[in-house]
C-alpha cells in the first residue's frame, strides 16, 4: 500500500463562507493540499434546539459554497456523520496533519464534543488549530482588555480567499472519499417562506440595506411590519457564518462616510458590537444555557402550566400582537427584536413561566438561532440578570404604538381582520351585542385572553423588583458586572 498523502482539513461549523474565513486562510498558507469539510453531526441533527429550517439553511449555504468553489475544481465534502468517525474514514485515504476551524461558542453539547475531539487529535497526532471567531475569545477571566481587543479585530484586514492551482483537493479525489460516507442530501424545499442561505444571498440582503433600506432603520426598528424591510435581515447570515461580523462592520463604516443617514448606520454598527458582547458573555458563562446567570434567581420558583405554554407556542393566547408575532415567527423564522422581547416577556412575566421552558421552542423557530445571543437575551427579557432594567411589555400598548393600523395583526391573525381597528387590538372588549354585529364569537372564532394581564403584570413586577434587593441577587450582580463590564458600572450599582 502506498504511503498516504499528508493533507490539511478545514472543518466548517458556523463559518459557512470562503471570504474572511481565517481557518481557510491559515490552511492555504501550508504547502499541503487542503480538504474543506462539513459534517451534519448526529448529535446536532437530534438536538432539540434545532429544526429542519436550520438544516435547510445550512444546505443552501453549502450549495452556494460549492458554486463558488467550481472554478477551483473542488467542493465541500459534506457528510452525515459524527466528527470522530468522519476523521477516521478520511484517514483511510489521507494522513491528516492539521485541522483548521474556529472556536465555536455553541451549546454545551458542542463544547463537550470539542473537548473529546481535542483528545482524539492528540491520540492521532493531529494538530488542531482553532481561530478566534468574530472577536470572541476563549478563556477570559474578565473584560479588562476585551473591548480594545474586539475593536482591533474588527479594524484588522479581511482574509482573502485566493487558493493556488491544485491547492485544494480536487472533485475527483473528494468523490472517492464520498464512497466511504453517507453523503448529505442537499435538496431543500423550493417553496419555503424562509430566507435562503449562502453568502451570495447574504450579500444581497446586506447590499440592499446599505443602498437604501437603512434610511428608515431607526424609525421602523420597533414596528413589527415595517421592520421586516427596514432592518438589515442579515442576522441568519451572521449566525451561520455566511457573512463575518468584520465584513459587515467594514462595509457599514464605508457606507457611513458618505451616507446622509449617518445616525441610522451608526445605530446599526452599535448593534454589531453588541452581538460580539453577548456571545462573549455566553462564552464566559456557559451555565446560562440551563440556569440564570445570576444565581440569586435560582430560588425563584414558577408553577408550570401546560395550558399557558401550549397557547403561547401556537399563538392562541387571546392577545393579538403576541399571537401575530408567534405565528409570523413560526411561518417565516423572523420577527424584529421588540417582538422577540415581548414574546419572551409575555411568557415569563404575564404567564409566569420559567424562561427555560421557552428556550427550545424559540430556538427551533428563530432562523438566526445563535446560542450566544439566545440564552443571554432570554434571561434579560425574563428579568433574571439583576443588572438590566426590568421590562414587562404590555402587548396592547405595543400594538397600539407600533402597529396602529393593525397591518401586522391582520396579516397573521386573519380571524379578527374584519373587526374595526380598536377591536383588533383588544377583541376582548367587545360586548355580546357588538360580537353579534360582526358575526364574531369571542372564545370560538378567537380565544379569550388566557390570563388577566393587569393582575399578572403587577405580580411579576412586585416579585422581581423585590428580588433585586435580595442580598444574593446584589452580590451576584456585582460579580457579573466585574466579570463582564468596566469597573465604573460596578461602582454605580454599589451606590444605588
Amino acid at each position: 500500500m502506498s504511503e498516504r498523502e499528508h493533507i490539511n482539513v478545514v472543518w466548517l461549523k458556523r463559518d459557512l463562507r470562503l471570504q474572511d474565513n481565517e481557518a481557510i486562510s491559515n490552511a492555504l498558507k501550508s504547502s499541503k493540499r487542503t480538504l474543506i469539510f462539513y459534517a451534519f453531526e448526529y448529535i446536532l441533527l437530534n438536538d432539540e434546539h434545532y429544526s429542519e429550517r436550520h438544516f435547510n439553511f445550512i444546505k443552501e449555504s453549502l450549495i452556494d459554497l460549492n458554486v463558488q468553489l467550481q472554478p477551483f475544481n473542488t467542493k465541500v465534502l459534506t457528510v452525515d456523520c459524527d466528527i470522530q468517525s468522519a476523521f477516521n474514514l478520511i484517514q483511510e485515504f489521507y494522513k491528516v496533519d492539521t485541522i483548521f476551524s474556529h472556536v465555536e461558542t455553541g451549546l454545551l453539547i458542542t463544547y463537550n464534543r470539542d473537548k473529546e475531539f481535542k483528545r482524539y487529535c492528540r491520540n492521532n497526532l493531529i494538530n488542531w488549530i482553532e481561530n478566534k471567531n468574530n472577536g470572541v475569545e476563549r478563556g477570559l477571566v474578565n473584560r479588562n482588555d476585551w473591548f480594545e481587543s474586539c475593536e482591533n479585530y474588527m479594524q484588522s484586514d479581511l482574509e482573502v480567499f485566493e487558493p493556488n492551482t491544485n491547492q485544494l483537493l480536487n472533485t475527483i479525489d473528494i468523490e472517492k472519499l464520498e464512497k466511504l460516507f453517507t453523503v448529505s442530501n442537499l435538496e431543500t424545499p423550493l417553496d419555503s417562506k424562509f430566507q435562503k442561505g449562502g453568502s451570495t444571498m447574504g450579500w444581497k440582503y446586506a447590499n440592499s440595506f446599505f443602498d437604501s433600506r437603512h434610511e428608515d432603520y431607526m424609525h421602523n426598528i420597533s414596528k413589527p411590519e415595517a421592520s421586516r424591510s427596514s432592518c438589515s435581515r442579515i442576522s441568519p447570515y451572521i449566525a451561520w457564518g455566511n457573512l463575518s461580523i468584520r465584513q459587515v462592520f467594514k462595509q457599514a463604516q464605508k457606507v457611513k462616510i458618505n451616507s446622509k443617514d449617518k445616525k441610522h448606520i451608526g445605530a446599526f454598527i452599535s448593534r454589531l458590537r453588541w452581538q460580539a458582547h453577548f456571545i462573549q458573555k455566553f462564552e464566559m458563562e456557559h451555565t446560562m444555557e440551563e440556569a440564570s446567570v445570576n444565581k440569586g434567581y435560582h430560588k425563584l420558583k414558577k408553577s408550570i402550566s401546560e395550558e399557558y405554554q401550549n397557547a403561547w407556542f401556537k399563538g392562541e393566547t387571546g392577545f393579538p400582537l403576541v399571537d401575530a408575532s408567534m405565528r409570523c415567527l413560526i411561518e417565516t423564522g423572523y420577527v424584529n427584536f421588540r417582538m422577540r422581547a415581548m414574546l419572551a416577556s409575555f411568557f415569563t412575566h404575564i404567564l409566569w413561566q420559567p424562561w427555560q421552558a421557552a428556550t427550545t421552542h424559540l430556538s427551533q423557530q428563530f432562523l438566526d438561532f445563535e446560542p450566544g445571543i439566545h440564552f443571554p437575551q432570554l434571561q434579560m427579557a425574563a428579568g433574571e440578570t439583576g443588572i438590566n432594567t426590568l421590562r414587562i411589555y404590555n402587548p396592547t400598548a405595543n400594538s397600539l404604538k407600533h402597529d396602529p393600523e393593525a397591518v401586522f395583526i391582520k396579516k397573521w391573525v386573519p380571524e379578527i381582520a374584519d373587526l374595526d381597528i380598536p377591536f383588533i387590538h383588544e377583541p376582548y372588549l367587545m360586548t355580546e351585542m357588538e360580537q353579534t354585529f360582526y358575526n364574531f364569537k369571542l372564545g370560538e372564532d378567537y380565544p379569550n385572553p388566557i390570563v388577566n394581564i393587569k393582575e399578572n403584570r403587577k405580580r411579576a413586577s412586585d416579585i422581581l423588583w423585590n428580588m433585586k434587593k435580595d442580598p444574593e441577587v446584589i452580590r451576584e450582580s456585582l460579580r457579573i458586572l466585574k466579570r463582564h463590564t468596566i469597573s465604573d458600572r460596578t461602582r454605580t450599582l454599589r451606590n444605588e
